[in-house]
């Protein structure tokens, strides 16, 4: 088995720490970029080929993607699991924190067991580049429709205000909030407003965490994005994009990193240590890249939506799926 070479692991980094938050699908940009590429990057990079590397440097990327996101939302998940311990000495869910402690739990269970069960067995069948052509194309598609469907519900919601307020039922006198200068210049603030969104997440019910959660399965799919299928399942169940967007990334946290450290022990079998060095330099590169791409993503959220992300799915999938069927 050769060993992975550092431009290889640093073109993995990459890729696992953009396209694991972007909705665009970590796992389908892993298959399709090297086949694209074509050659001994094609060789390397192929999960699908028996005591792959690629797999081995796939498990560094998550842990460093999963560090990242812990560093990014370090005082939230102080207070977080602080409430975890604080619920269970005590025997009870009241605060929010508490609550919201159990939801991320109950949310995560069934992509843990889907992972442990179904995780090779998807991957090394449909870690294959038109599979993943085809999945990459199925995830824009539902996060384009998704979009379309939240703003024709907004739109009937300003159409049903404005004939409120044209037969005099609805007040048009408008309160603007106050905002104190903190809210949001100052770290303070910052935490401010997540404990604010925080508070709106934990009225969600348990079966709509566990809908929510259970969404992430779908990225064990080569091509469907595992932060994409979390925010449209919030989107769904009436969150916000800021609001659906940090249930996600939350979510996905003990889930990229239980994935990540159930197969660390794979690189250090005797056959990965040529790659050691590629897969800590992939591990560094890949929670840098993961960082900045979430630091990114939570303030997009609080204005934009999926729409770029479902058109950019379409086209490289079908695009994709073109080249791997009729050219290759």
């Amino acid at each position: 088995m050769s060993a992975f070479s550092y431009p290889e692991a640093i073109v993995a980094g990459l890729v696992q720490g953009v396209s694991e938050l972007f909705p665009v699908s970590s796992l389908g940009h892993g298959v399709l970029l090297p086949a694209l590429i074509g050659g001994k990057w094609a060789q390397d990079m192929n999960m699908t080929t028996p005591n792959s590397p690629y797999l081995d440097i796939l498990v560094a990327a998550h842990v460093g993607t999963a560090i990242a996101l812990v560093v990014f939302f370090w005082h939230d998940w102080v207070r977080i699991i602080g409430g975890l311990f604080t619920s269970i000495r005590y025997r009870q869910i009241e605060t929010n924190d508490q609550r919201l402690a159990w939801l991320l739990i109950v949310g995560t269970i069934p992509v843990g067991i889907a992972g442990i069960l179904l995780d090779k067995i998807v991957q090394h069948d449909l870690g294959k580049p038109i599979p993943a052509s085809i999945f990459l194309t199925i995830n824009g598609a539902i996060l384009f429709f998704v979009e379309r469907m939240q703003r024709n519900r907004a739109d009937d919601e300003k159409f049903m205000a404005a004939l409120r307020r044209s037969d005099g039922s609805d007040d048009d006198t408008v309160l603007m909030p106050t905002v104190s200068a903190t809210d949001e210049t100052t770290p303070m603030g910052a935490v401010t407003t997540s404990v604010a969104v925080d508070a709106r997440l934990a009225k969600l019910g348990w079966g709509e965490a566990v809908g929510i959660g259970t969404a992430q399965v779908l990225a064990l799919l080569p091509g469907i994005s595992r932060s994409g299928s979390t925010i449209v399942g919030g989107l769904l169940r009436g969150l916000k994009h800021d609001e659906a967007a940090r249930f996600a990334f939350l979510l996905a946290t003990p889930a990229i990193a239980g994935a990540g450290l159930f197969k660390m022990p794979d690189l250090l079998r005797p056959e990965m240590q040529g790659s050691i060095g590629p897969a800590m330099v992939c591990l560094v590169v890949a929670g840098i890249a993961a960082y900045f791409s979430v630091r990114f993503l939570t303030g997009y959220f609080e204005t934009r939506t999926l729409t770029p992300f479902g058109i950019y799915c379409l086209v490289g999938g079908i695009g994709c799926l073109a080249y791997f069927t009729l050219v290759r």
